[in-house]
């Protein structure tokens, strides 16, 4: 007979039937293995589905089922069209129900690889995993894929349902081969516990009732795992973190810090940290809209009135004063990424930590790893659905806490720039020391000493456009004429820094984002010795070129977008680069096989196809002049 891994006693010391709280859990694995279905059932045999929703549900069946005359359990949870039409789960299907032990949140997430991301959203609010496996297939590259982000995403337990045993006859073996196989793939990841249990969902066996069809088999049902898995938070026992939300000002004389205690507790007369700044108070008053507390604990929502006056903002962090968050500006973090565009070392996103947003690069892609073998890869680029470990840099110092001990104040998203979308979920791993080692340096001179000895406005003018477009010789009348009127300038080439700074880079796009980083960050630097820099360069990217506008102060970055058609572009040729790339001779060439983004609001814009340089450069400088 094949016993469990129990994930947890089912009694007390007395004997008695231990009640829980609530239990968060998600079904996942492969498609077509049977979640929805299974779901579907414990609903159903558990009581929990109303006569209405069972005629409704019957009717759907006739429609859209798979299961000949019997209700298809998988469209009680297929709510949208879209997934009942071709029968597979898109969106992640929440439900929530109780048991006279337990209440739970059940989510249904997808299984094909395309919906991972969805797949995570819900692993990142699970207490326990219920991983199914169809018994005819065993392990597949998406179960070791959701396994793996399970894991990721600190799910500490995981009961492995071995459905479809009907199809197998029962087959004590089969069950046995494919629990062994899960907790040998599985044994790196530290599940804390690790539960197998054969059922068929279709009909039920072993999902609230115990099987009559597996003799063999006399461990509990999954409701009874599910009623007794003991995955009670330890956040309460954690230090004390509470982001916050909204700085509450209804009048002038009370100023409440609102948001969710993320762990821990705290107490009136407790003393705190503001993180990242590092400002101590003591905790005056506990406000809820039912009055005072003396005591707020992991998950409540309260306003907290500290007694001395510091200055706290919406982003900021509580922490407790004896035992602080991490406080740094770069980090080692395990992503997945969610974007259907690559990620690219180097370029900005937005990163939302706890209720901050704040700029953050991935600075290296560290490894990538392959889900099937856990293997490390190596990597330049991350593609949809990819985990990596990366090391990543913030734009100023934020306070975190490694994700395996706070899933609050350890995890964050990117958001794309340009489109605003969700593209990765992170999961921060430690600090990096090195930064440590790093302090600011106040110098004796200033850029505006520097620029008023010049007498002139430092800038950035930043010419972007096609190669052939002409922005390489608008750029050098420019500085000619800006010299000639004693100003002091410096130009930056897109091919001359490649012959020194950047002569290690090529023309993937990574290679292209890290070219424009480099330069942005060397024309910084002139801008601080008070220079005029041009910079031409094709530039390709929006992001990257916004990059380089916000590494500046506002008014110091003109984007001058150098237009002419591509055919244009073409027919001029000076480097007979086209000529190579129609022949196949350079790949990834701007305009011919690499995209080119063009400005949507340049600060200026000049048209070589229907104006001289001369003219165009007489433009720019007098924009220099204003």
């Amino acid at each position: 007979m094949t016993e469990p891994t129990p994930i947890a006693d089912q009694v007390d010391d007395a004997g008695t039937a231990v009640a829980r709280g609530q239990l968060r859990f998600l079904t996942c694995g492969s498609v077509d293995d049977g979640k929805s279905t299974l779901i579907g059932r414990l609903l159903l045999d558990s009581r929990r589905v109303f006569d209405d929703h069972l005629a409704a549900l019957a009717r759907d069946s006739r429609r859209w089922g798979t299961t000949g005359d019997d209700i298809d359990l998988a469209l009680l949870l297929d709510g949208l069209e879209a997934e009942r039409e071709q029968g597979i789960t898109i969106d992640v299907a929440h439900r929530f129900f109780a048991t006279p032990r337990r209440s739970f949140v059940v989510m249904d997430a997808p299984g094909h690889e395309q919906y991972t991301r969805n797949m995570a959203t819900a692993a990142s609010t699970a207490d326990l995993a219920v991983l199914l496996i169809d018994a005819r297939k065993g392990l597949l590259d998406q179960t070791r894929r959701h396994a793996a982000i399970c894991a990721l995403f600190r799910v500490r337990h995981v009961v492995l349902a071995v459905n479809k045993m009907d199809l197998v006859d029962w087959s004590e073996p089969v069950f046995a081969g494919i629990a062994q196989a899960f907790r040998d793939f599985a044994a790196p990841f530290g599940f804390a516990g690790i539960a197998a249990v054969p059922l068929s969902a279709r009909f039920g066996d072993n999902v609230v009732r115990p099987s009559t069809a597996a003799a063999w088999y006399g461990g509990p049902t999954l409701l009874d795992l599910l009623e007794t898995a003991d995955v009670e938070s330890d956040a309460v026992a954690a230090p004390f973190r509470l982001p916050v939300q909204w700085v509450a000002r209804p009048n002038a004389d009370f100023r409440g810090l609102a948001g969710t205690v993320a762990s821990g507790r705290v107490t009136p007369g407790d003393t705190v940290v503001v993180q990242p700044g590092g400002r101590r108070a003591r905790l005056a008053r506990i406000v809820t809209a039912d009055g005072d507390r003396e005591v707020a604990t992991a998950g409540d929502a309260v306003t907290l009135v500290l007694a001395d006056e510091v200055d706290v903002a919406r982003g900021d962090l509580l922490a407790a004063a004896d035992r602080p968050a991490t406080v740094g500006d770069q980090m080692a973090a395990h992503l997945l990424w969610m974007g259907e565009q690559p990620l690219l070392p180097g370029r900005s996103y937005l990163m939302r930590l706890g209720t901050r947003w704040i700029g953050a690069t991935v600075t290296q892609i560290k490894h990538r790893i392959d889900v099937r073998t856990l293997a490390p890869l190596a990597a330049r680029r991350l593609l949809l659905n990819e985990i990596a470990v990366c090391n990543l840099s913030t734009a100023a110092p934020v306070a975190f806490d490694p994700y395996a001990d706070n899933r609050t104040t350890g995890a964050f998203v990117l958001v794309d720039r340009e489109t605003n979308d969700t593209v990765a979920a992170g999961m921060i791993d430690f600090g990096l020391r090195r930064a440590d080692n790093l302090h600011p340096e106040r110098l004796a001179v200033d850029k505006a000493a520097r620029a008023a000895q010049k007498r002139q406005r430092p800038c950035v003018l930043w010419f972007t456009g096609l190669s052939g477009a002409g922005k390489s010789t608008i750029a050098r009348l420019v500085e000619r004429r800006l010299h000639a009127e004693g100003l002091h300038t410096y130009m930056l080439d897109g091919d001359n820094v490649r012959f020194g700074l950047n002569r290690d880079l090529g023309f993937t796009d990574a290679d292209r984002v890290e070219n424009i980083r480099r330069v942005g960050e060397v024309a910084k630097l002139m801008v601080d010795a008070g220079l005029i820099v041009l910079c031409a360069l094709i530039s390709p990217f929006r992001a990257e070129r916004r990059l380089v506008r916000d590494l500046v102060e506002p008014g110091e970055f003109v984007e001058i977008f150098v237009d002419a058609p591509l055919d244009v572009c073409m027919a001029r040729d000076p480097k007979g680069l086209y000529a190579k790339a129609r022949a196949g001779t350079i790949k990834n060439f701007t305009g011919f096989d690499s995209p080119y983004e063009p400005p949507e609001a340049p600060d200026l814009r000049l048209d070589t196809a229907t104006e001289t340089a001369e003219a165009l450069a007489e433009r720019v400088v007098g924009w220099v002049r204003r």
